[in-house]
């Protein structure tokens, strides 16, 4: 059974969040501050958490910042700041999902069981993988996760690995965001496909020697996305 972490200081929402998580068969645990999320969060008796952004005691950047120093366990932002910039910082200090307030429960259990099922593969499904792939400055082990950029080793989250893996795994064909969306988070493509641009544009900050220029992960207008070898 899996043990779910809800940070959440508003009751209401954090015992919506728990009974539907418990309806579906997982256990779940509420704190209500950002001071206590963090204690509990650290003691790694929890399988996923579901993050809000705006806590009393700790903002849900700097819990997640702490968080991914210590566990690479999926982190699920939930809150109702919605702006395409509060989304790129949250991915960018190390969440893998993002959902925004008001939500249906429906899609809500989908995308723990979305993210939980990525990790799942991630993390045990190397053994079936051929060992390495190359693609221009890009070699991945599979079995390590460990992704090298002209030779030097570069840290990808979760969801960052998998988009990248599935790119270079599949050089010189177009991907649209659709397509990405339902491959990486899988999910149909109902969700924010900002999501999908977010990460991209963070794969290039780490791949391209210019990421406002990038030689291998290029836009094609209109269509979507390729890794040009």
């Amino acid at each position: 059974m899996k043990n779910i972490l809800i940070i959440e200081d508003d009751m209401a929402i954090a015992e919506i969040e728990r009974d539907f998580l418990e309806i579906e068969g997982f256990e779940a645990t509420i704190a209500a501050d950002g001071n206590e999320g963090l204690r509990l969060a650290l003691t790694g008796s929890y399988d996923m958490i579901l993050l809000d952004l705006m806590l009393p005691g700790m903002s849900g950047y700097e819990l997640c910042k702490a968080i991914r120093e210590k566990y690479d366990i999926p982190i699920l932002m939930v809150t109702a700041k919605s702006e395409i910039v509060d989304k790129v910082r949250g991915l960018g200090v190390g969440a893998d999902d993002y959902i925004a307030k008001p939500f249906s429960p429906t899609e809500l259990i989908a995308r723990v069981k979305a993210n939980l099922a990525q990790y799942e593969r991630l993390t045990n499904g190397g053994a079936n993988r051929t060992r390495e792939v190359h693609a221009g400055p890009v070699r991945i082990n599979q079995l390590t996760h460990r992704v090298y950029v002209h030779q030097k080793e570069v840290e990808f989250k979760n969801k960052e690995y998998e988009l990248l893996l599935f790119l270079v795994s599949n050089p010189d064909i177009v991907f649209s965001k659709e397509q990405l969306y339902e491959r990486i988070w899988e999910m149909d493509a109902i969700g924010d496909l900002k999501t999908v641009a977010v990460h991209i544009n963070r794969l290039r900050e780490k791949i391209e020697s210019d990421p406002q220029y990038p030689k291998h992960i290029q836009t094609v207008w209109g269509a979507g996305y390729r890794f040009k070898l």
